[in-house]
């Protein structure tokens, strides 16, 4: 309600906009902080300004605001999700996109995610054993739609979001990782992702009877369904020469694997010219860790 009030005061928006331009950055710190006061409704606002004004570092300025006002935002979904009774891993997954790309309408990323549910879905019985279920997943996934890895020092940020893995039928290790469990987590099927060093690496995993708790019966490395066993595992780590501890066989949780995309994604931009949004997306992922 406050935000809508403020808008209304197209007097004040004038003045503050008209003060953009101002060499001293007191001045324009002061302007900036009342602008990112009335929120995302400015936005459009903005946009227009930045339109209709030739001078470059004004423009800067003004995509500055802009972004600070998308991050905010963006931050304020990310706490009603965290917040959330249930953490679906699709919202979460928009709300990663949504950091690189603010404006994506997500209607038709949600429709395409069903369309590959339904296609998988229709191919899935009671009867089939775990690793059977994985096979027919990963038959519809990676043969019939086509979906292909992109090596990991060939990835770019597009690679890691959800949209557009689904778009170009290719992503990273991460991209089609949450891919995958976004889809499991549609149909499903009790396979979350683990905490492998440098891996996102999945697990297939299931109660245990006799003690509470939950035992990965296998796992699966997204980039293309291969399956591994606890053996491959141990060999891994051997291999990385770090000790198997078990924490890093234990499923992470939505907001964990969240966390974990951001993490990665965040390793994807050029420190040059890209810095802050690295330093942003890690901000996110130490918000949703703790």
């Amino acid at each position: 309600m406050h935000e809508i009030v403020c808008m209304g005061n197209n007097n004040e928006i004038s003045a503050l906009l008209n003060l953009i331009d101002d060499p001293d950055e007191e001045v324009f710190g002061a302007v900036s902080a009342r602008i990112v006061d009335y929120g995302s409704t400015i936005i459009p606002t903005l946009e227009h300004w930045w339109e209709t004004i030739p001078n470059e570092q004004v423009q800067n300025r003004i995509e500055g605001l802009i972004h600070r006002l998308q991050l905010r935002e963006l931050k304020r979904n990310f706490t009603d999700w965290k917040e959330a009774s249930r953490h679906e891993l699709l919202t979460g997954a928009l709300l990663v996109s949504s950091f690189q790309y603010p404006d994506l309408a997500t209607a038709p990323v949600i429709t395409d995610t069903e369309r590959l549910r339904r296609n998988i879905w229709l191919e899935l019985n009671n009867y089939l054993t775990p690793l059977e279920q994985v096979n027919v997943f990963n038959n519809i996934l990676y043969g019939y739609f086509g979906l292909k890895t992109i090596p990991r020092d060939e990835n770019k940020t597009e690679d890691h979001l959800i949209h557009k893995v689904i778009s170009s039928k290719k992503g990273s290790q991460t991209g089609n990782g949450l891919l995958y469990l976004v889809l499991c987590e549609l149909l499903d099927l009790p396979i979350k992702a683990i905490q492998l060093p440098e891996q996102f690496i999945l697990g297939y995993f299931k109660p245990i009877q006799e003690t509470p708790g939950l035992q990965a019966a296998f796992f699966i490395d997204p980039s293309e369904g291969q399956i591994y066993t606890h053996r491959d595992i141990e060999t891994y780590f051997k291999r990385i020469k770090e000790p198997l501890e078990s924490h890093y066989l234990s499923p992470r949780s939505n907001i964990e694997t969240i966390a974990s995309v951001l993490e990665d994604l965040s390793k994807s931009y050029d420190p040059t010219k890209e810095g802050y949004k690295t330093i942003e997306c890690l901000e996110l992922a130490r918000y949703l860790k703790y």
